[in-house]
């Protein structure tokens, strides 16, 4: 049975300009590697199924916000969790109440957690001994900066996610 149900989609960032230091870490580290997920802070997962997505309306919604810069200079863990820390971390907790206000039907991780907490997941569920060598590999290598300019819509095909579209924050004041 597939991770992931056909249709099923997300509103992320990616952030590629990550990939050389988290990369080979991603792919043993991150089962979502394997499916086509690139390095990225999500602002919705899960969102809407695709069918029901109302493109005009998240292409409005995010022509809102400014682009921005992020920088991660730092790598942290939870339980079960290695991750680079994105700062500022705000632009994407707007970015996702925003989501949230528009369609409440769509909650961060299904309404798992009650605060959002912007990250760019590097890995799960690892021994201790892995998240500490690959955190300290890491953190040798930031700190990282990236200009965030739009947010994608991905959809899992049943096989892979593929980028469905994306979307400018092209507003040139701050966000509301």
């Amino acid at each position: 049975m597939d991770r992931y149900p056909a249709g099923l989609t997300a509103l992320v960032v990616p952030v590629p300009e990550t990939e050389p230091v988290v990369g080979r870490w991603r792919t043993t580290l991150d089962p979502s590697a394997t499916y086509g997920v690139p390095a990225h802070v999500t602002v919705m997962y899960p969102f809407l199924p695709l069918d029901a997505v109302d493109r005009a309306a998240l292409a409005g919604l995010f022509a809102r916000y400014a682009d921005f810069e992020v920088v991660f200079a730092r790598c942290a863990r939870l339980p079960g969790l290695l991750y680079l820390e994105p700062t500022p971390g705000e632009p994407f907790v707007r970015l996702t109440h925003a989501v949230t206000e528009r369609w409440p039907e769509a909650r961060p991780y299904g309404g798992k957690y009650e605060t959002v907490m912007p990250h760019l997941s590097v890995g799960y569920d690892s021994d201790g001994s892995t998240f500490d060598e690959a955190g300290t590999a890491i953190e040798q290598e930031l700190p990282v900066t990236a200009r965030v300019a739009a947010v994608q819509l991905v959809a899992y095909d049943g096989t892979v996610w593929q980028v469905v579209e994306d979307f400018p924050l092209t507003a040139a004041g701050p966000p509301p």
